[in-house]
C-alpha cells in the first residue's frame, strides 16, 4: 500500500516527470502507442464510475441553481478562453484545434480531490463533474464545431460517439460493477487513485513521445497558452462565484472545476478525429501536467484563504 499511496500523494511530480522524459528520450517513452490513449481513458473513466453513488448526483434535484451556475461556466468560460488564446497567440491551426478541445471538454477527474483539498464544497464539485460530464457527448462536439468548425472539418456525430464509448459506456460500466460486485469495488478504491495516476502519465508519455521533435521547437508558446488558459480559467471561475454573491467554498469549488479540465479527453478526440494534425493532442497532454501541479498549489491557497474569508464575515 505504501507504493499505492506515494503514487497518489505525488501525482502532478510523477506526469511532470514522465512528460520530461518522453520529451528526452522519446524512443524509451514511446513504447506507449496512442493509439491506446482512448483505451487508458477508459480505464479512467471505469474507476470514475466506481467512485460515484447515485447520492452525489442529489445536489442536482437539492442545490439545481449552484449546479446550472457551475455548468454554465464551465462550458462558456473555458471554450472562449481557448478561442481568444489560440487568436491572440495566433497558433497554427493544429495547435489550436488542440487548445479549443481541452476548453471545451468536461471538468477534470482530479477536479474532486483538489476541491476537498481546498476546504471547497465537495458536493457541488462531484455534481459538477458529473452533469458536464453527462453533457459532454452533445456539448464538446457542439462548441469545438462552433468555436473551429470554420477552419478545419468537424464532424460532430463521429465525436459524440467517441465520447460515448470512452467516458460514458465506461462510467456506467463502473456504476453496474459497484452496484452489483460492492465488496470488490471497496477493495478496488483503494487502488484507483494511484491507477488513474499511471494511465494518465501514460497518456501524456504517448503524446510527449510521438511530438518531441515538434515541441523541442514549439513548445514554450503552447505551455504558455496552456498555463494562461488554466490560471484565467481559476480566476474567471472564482470571479464569476464573487459576481453571483457565492459562498467561499462554491467559489472555489466553480473555480477549480472551470480550470480542470478532462484533457485526457482532449488528448483521445484529437488524435482519434485530427489525425492529420499531428501537433493536435499536445495541448490535452501538456494541460495534464500543468493543471494538476497548479492545481494542488491553488487548494493551498485556497485552503488559507478560508480562514480569512469567515474572519471578515
Amino acid at each position: 500500500m505504501k507504493i499505492v499511496d506515494f503514487i497518489s500523494r505525488w501525482m502532478a511530480l510523477i506526469v511532470l516527470v514522465v512528460a520530461a522524459g518522453s520529451l528526452l528520450w522519446p524512443e524509451v517513452f514511446g513504447v506507449i502507442k496512442t493509439a491506446w490513449i482512448s483505451y487508458l481513458l477508459g480505464v479512467v473513466m471505469f474507476g470514475m464510475g466506481l467512485t460515484l453513488n447515485l447520492q452525489d448526483f442529489k445536489i442536482v434535484f437539492s442545490r439545481p441553481k449552484d449546479v446550472i451556475i457551475g455548468c454554465i461556466a464551465q462550458f462558456t468560460i473555458m471554450p472562449l478562453l481557448a478561442w481568444a488564446l489560440a487568436k491572440t497567440f495566433q497558433l497554427p491551426p493544429e495547435l489550436a484545434v488542440g487548445v479549443v478541445l481541452v476548453g471545451c471538454c468536461p471538468g477534470g477527474t482530479a477536479s474532486n480531490v483538489i476541491t476537498y483539498l481546498a476546504g471547497g464544497d465537495l458536493a457541488l464539485s462531484v455534481g459538477m463533474t458529473g452533469v458536464s460530464t453527462i453533457l459532454a457527448p452533445v456539448m464538446t462536439p457542439f462548441l469545438t464545431w462552433l468555436f473551429v468548425g470554420t477552419t478545419v472539418d468537424v464532424n460532430p456525430i463521429a465525436m459524440f460517439m467517441s465520447i460515448v464509448q470512452v467516458v460514458i459506456l465506461p462510467i456506467a460500466l463502473g456504476l453496474i460493477f459497484k452496484r452489483f460486485f460492492p465488496v470488490a469495488t471497496a477493495q478496488a478504491s483503494k487502488y484507483l487513485p494511484a491507477f488513474s495516476t499511471l494511465a494518465i502519465a501514460a497518456i501524456v508519455a504517448a503524446v510527449v513521445s510521438a511530438n518531441s521533435t515538434n515541441l523541442k521547437t514549439c513548445g514554450f508558446i503552447i505551455i504558455l497558452v496552456v498555463i494562461l488558459h488554466n490560471l484565467f480559467g481559476f480566476a474567471l471561475g472564482y470571479l464569476l462565484g464573487s459576481i453571483l454573491k457565492l459562498s467561499h467554498s462554491k467559489r472555489t469549488a466553480i473555480s477549480i472545476e472551470v480550470g480542470m479540465q478532462n484533457s485526457g479527453l482532449a488528448c483521445s478526440l484529437a488524435t482519434q478525429h485530427f489525425a492529420s494534425m499531428a501537433l493536435a493532442p499536445v495541448p490535452g497532454a501538456i494541460f495534464s501536467v500543468w493543471h494538476n501541479i497548479a492545481g494542488a498549489i491553488l487548494a493551498k491557497f485556497y485552503k488559507g484563504s478560508h480562514f480569512f474569508y469567515a474572519r471578515t464575515q
